[in-house]
């Protein structure tokens, strides 16, 4: 080891040593291995737990005692890995910044071997906003939820939406008593302003529902409900009905305020289907199947176009139809793009007979939204979806977009202590009381 360290910085003057394995290690030997390392030239000790093996009471004794036992770690940076095997990789990178580390290494969403890493999304803001660290600046912090989903994107994984901060979920109201609480005063059931971190509040509608849900979302499509709680009371009503019968709207968002419009606020109808009708064949057993829909739609005018298109299976040739009947009336639709498709069988007792429900994420490289579907018939329950997506868009592309966020109340503050946030300096901030003296920011 001391011979790779000298080698090194004979090349580099910034040279990093990692002691694989080091939390399952006899402290005596890792700290006098550290020690060799410091002294020919390492500017940077990781201690990594590298399989998550520690809890983060035992993380912090260990640290302590490298301390102890080699002096000269103090005049270095103290760098931790922790991987997430116990679910504990944040937990132990916390307890290390608090034994003195400066230097926290993690990966987007904990992407990474077996369990994965430390969530540098769920790290950063816990480092910045609950213990008043310095990490990045307000503008990067504002941006880690899209960084977040980018990154999920570019891997081809589906994000966890109840990821810490970052997640859709993270800041998502269903019941009715919580949200009758944030429309007094957010604070009440979220513990930071989700724009700090790029998110954003939701409200979710389901039969655990009140009628502040639904006052909520009406106030954030911009409905107004003055004097129309006979109105209100039907909906509500119909929701439950519909959610008993297999409808979710918590992915659905688009499908909740097209129905929302019709009951409160009626819209331009943008097309009417006169009917649809789907062939899959497979012509032997060794051919693909071969797809074809055709799609009978009365446009604006009272124009009936009548076109057919085949596709990778029934639901793209459906899809693909709709779009080759609206395309010549409404060119932006070909913007549109299917994110996600997903089926659900909602009561397996009738075997193939089941009601699914089809939720479809769309987007047209400005917004996303989500649209359901529901019925014993999988190509009927993925019509209703994509016709919810299809007008959806063109409304928004009429009122130069439909579900614009409700605009940023006051948020009172929280009692208690708030976080500072720590300035970024040439020097090293001061430790809180009771953590290691002479241990900087964490980085």
């Amino acid at each position: 080891a001391t011979a790779a360290v000298k080698q090194a910085c004979g090349l580099s003057p910034d040279v990093e040593f990692s002691c694989e394995g080091a939390t399952r290690s006899d402290p005596a030997f890792v700290a006098q291995v550290i020690g060799q390392a410091i002294a020919e030239g390492a500017g940077t000790i990781n201690i990594p737990d590298t399989v998550g093996y520690t809890m983060p009471t035992e993380f912090q004794r260990f640290l302590g005692e490298l301390y102890e036992r080699c002096p000269s770690l103090e005049t270095v940076t103290l760098s931790v890995h922790c991987h997430n095997d116990l679910g504990l990789a944040v937990a132990n990178s916390l307890a290390a910044v608090e034994a003195g580390a400066v230097q926290v290494q993690g990966t987007i969403n904990g992407f990474g071997e077996r369990c994965g890493n430390a969530s540098l999304c769920t790290l950063i803001p816990n480092l910045q906003i609950k213990m008043g660290y310095h990490c990045v600046t307000p503008s990067q912090l504002a941006n880690l939820t899209n960084v977040s989903r980018v990154c999920a994107e570019l891997a081809n994984v589906e994000l966890e939406k109840r990821l810490p901060y970052v997640g859709r979920s993270a800041f998502a109201h269903k019941g009715g008593l919580h949200v009758a609480a944030i429309r007094k005063n957010a604070v009440t059931y979220e513990h930071i302003d989700p724009s700090l971190v790029g998110n954003e509040q939701r409200v979710l509608v389901s039969d655990l529902s009140g009628r502040s849900n639904v006052l909520h979302k009406a106030e954030q499509f911009g409905i107004d409900v003055g004097g129309r709680q006979d109105e209100l009371a039907g909906l509500l009503s119909h929701i439950k009905q519909l959610e008993h019968s297999g409808f979710q709207f918590e992915g659905a968002d688009a499908s909740f305020e097209l129905l929302m419009r019709r009951s409160l606020k009626p819209y331009p109808r943008f097309f009417r289907l006169l009917g649809f009708r789907v062939t899959d064949e497979k012509r032997s057993e060794d051919s693909e199947t071969w797809c074809e829909a055709t799609v009978r739609v009365e446009a604006p005018g009272g124009a009936v176009e009548h076109t057919a298109a085949e596709g990778n299976g029934p639901v793209n040739a459906l899809d693909q139809a709709l779009r080759k009947a609206l395309c010549k009336f409404y060119p932006s639709l070909e913007k549109v793009q299917l994110h996600d498709y997903k089926v659900r069988v909602l009561d397996g007792s009738n075997g193939t007979g089941s009601r699914v429900r089809v939720v479809i994420e769309s987007g047209d490289g400005k917004r996303r939204w989500g649209t359901v579907g529901v019925s014993h018939n999988v190509l009927e329950a993925s019509w209703q979806a994509l016709g919810d997506s299809v007008v959806y868009h063109l409304l928004g592309e009429q009122a130069g977009g439909v579900a614009s966020p409700a605009a940023a109340k006051a948020r009172k503050p929280a009692s208690g202590k708030k976080a500072s946030g720590k300035k970024a300096s040439g020097t090293k901030p001061p430790r809180p009381s009771g953590r290691r003296k002479g241990r900087g920011s964490a980085r």
